[in-house]
């Protein structure tokens, strides 16, 4: 063992022994530093969690409390690091040897302190909410994308058709009518197959939008098909449009019923006597051409009889050739207007002439009897033979008899006959009797389209002798 030099002064016992209860005095006042440091932080981190689970009040107050309470104890805990630091030279003047350096095992509580008081204060500054809770943000877009490739006719296709086009996006327009869904604009799109399409509207646009909600809406921009039923459209220009007020349907005129053609039951009841009253269509009758002042009368059935079923020709253009064909058959076309039982107007379009029926029984070889005028008088014919009675009409009336008499007696004709010259026309009756016996037969001065008004009559007794 060397031995120490002779210079060396050798430390005295006093010295060695005091040295020791220094340093330990200094370590010990260090540590209690740093754990009553590391106990204040963490009883103001506990008083911050407590803070925070109360009342939105009660952590303002615990808030405000805690930072008036922080600059406080920062000092302090300055304080003791510095004088740590402050005694860690003392011992390092002492001589070298195990007492000059703290043992591991007292300087391990004070990192575990660090660490804990680190943790602590980690897991003791929560966020702290300032305000209200803020709600989520609506999709609206104040900024228009760039713009894209136009869509082909292929992609607007499937864009329109429900079911299909997912994903399909390019620059377009649509067409629709403008609804709110949440408080944003959506444009209903009428689709392929009639289907119903709807695209939510954005862009700088999407506050004024809702301003035409039920308008007819035409957008165009970037159009996005999210689903096979919806999309986006980025409005870049919009037209609206005020929606159509339905205005009252304009009464039918009388052209209108041309497109409607009488079926032919329909047409059959326009021809019957008391039958078919308001019937108008488009239809083609058949009958014999009369006058009765200045108009034409087509008669179609039960002609000369109470139950005569009569139209008035109407038309410029079928009206002007009628005059040569006055006591013909002829074939009208055009809209009839049936507006009682006994006939009404007709609106000629097309009028042909048609062969007279022959007459079913011929007056030759046969004795007539003639009557010409009213005159009351009382005649005697043949069973078999002809009687003629020939009367003078007047405007606007016809003369006829009852129906059944007119079988009775065997009523064959009742033929009109235009006068010559303006003179007025006569109608002519030609009875054929089959049954002997007494009749009397008795003549109405009718209205022409209402046989039930009689303006005179007058009364023949006939004795049909074998």
């Amino acid at each position: 063992m060397a031995k120490p030099k002779s210079g060396a002064k050798k430390p005295t016992p006093a010295a060695k022994a005091g040295a020791k209860p220094a340093a330990k005095k200094d370590n010990a006042s260090r540590l209690d530093l740093i754990r009553n440091a590391s106990k204040k932080v963490a009883t103001a981190a506990t008083k911050v969690v407590k803070a925070v689970a109360e009342g939105a009040k009660g952590k303002v107050a615990a808030v405000k409390k805690a930072a008036a309470e922080k600059p406080e104890k920062a000092p302090a805990a300055a304080k003791g690091k510095a004088a740590a630091k402050a005694a860690a030279p003392a011992p390092a003047t002492a001589k070298a040897g195990k007492s000059a350096a703290p043992p591991p095992a007292k300087a391990a509580p004070a990192a575990v302190g660090k660490k804990a008081t680190g943790k602590a204060g980690s897991k003791a500054q929560p966020s702290v909410p300032s305000g209200p809770p803020v709600e989520k943000p609506r999709p609206r877009a104040t900024k228009l994308p760039p713009v894209g490739e136009p869509l082909t006719k292929r992609e607007m296709e499937q864009l329109l058709t429900a079911g299909e086009g997912r994903g399909v996006m390019g620059e377009g327009s649509l067409k629709g009518r403008l609804i709110l869904s949440g408080e944003l604009p959506h444009l209903v799109v009428v689709g392929r197959d009639k289907r119903e399409l709807t695209f939510l509207l954005q862009g700088p646009d999407q506050e004024v939008l809702p301003a035409y909600v039920d308008h007819k809406v035409s957008v165009s921009g970037m159009i996005r098909k999210t689903t096979n039923h919806s999309g986006v459209v980025e409005v870049r220009k919009y037209s609206a449009k005020k929606p159509e007020v339905e205005e009252p349907a304009a009464p039918p005129s009388d052209s209108e019923p041309k497109l409607r053609y009488l079926s032919p039951g329909e047409v059959s009841m326009a021809v019957a006597a008391g039958m078919g009253a308001g019937i108008k269509g488009f239809a083609s009758i058949r009958g014999n051409l009369e006058m009765m002042g200045d108009d034409f009368v087509l008669v179609v059935s039960n002609g000369g009889t109470r139950q005569q079923v009569s139209f008035a020709i109407e038309g410029k253009a079928a009206v002007k050739s009628l005059r040569k064909h006055v006591g013909q058959t002829l074939q009208v076309t055009g809209v009839v207007d049936k507006s009682s039982g006994w006939g009404g107007r007709i609106t000629a379009e097309n009028v042909e002439p048609r062969p007279s029926e022959a007459r079913s029984v011929s007056r030759d070889e046969m004795e007539l009897v003639h009557i010409e005028g009213e005159v009351p008088t009382s005649v005697d014919v043949k069973l078999n033979h002809g009687l003629t009675v020939r009367l003078q009409e007047q405007p606007g009336a016809f003369w006829a008899i009852e129906p059944t008499l007119a079988k009775r007696v065997g009523l064959r004709e009742a033929n009109f006959e235009p006068g010559p010259n303006g003179s007025p026309a006569t109608r002519e009756f030609f009875f054929t009797p089959r049954n002997p016996g007494s009749f009397e037969m008795e003549f109405f001065l009718a209205k022409a389209f209402t046989p039930g008004v009689v303006e005179r009559s007058f009364k023949i007794n006939v004795t049909v002798r074998p």
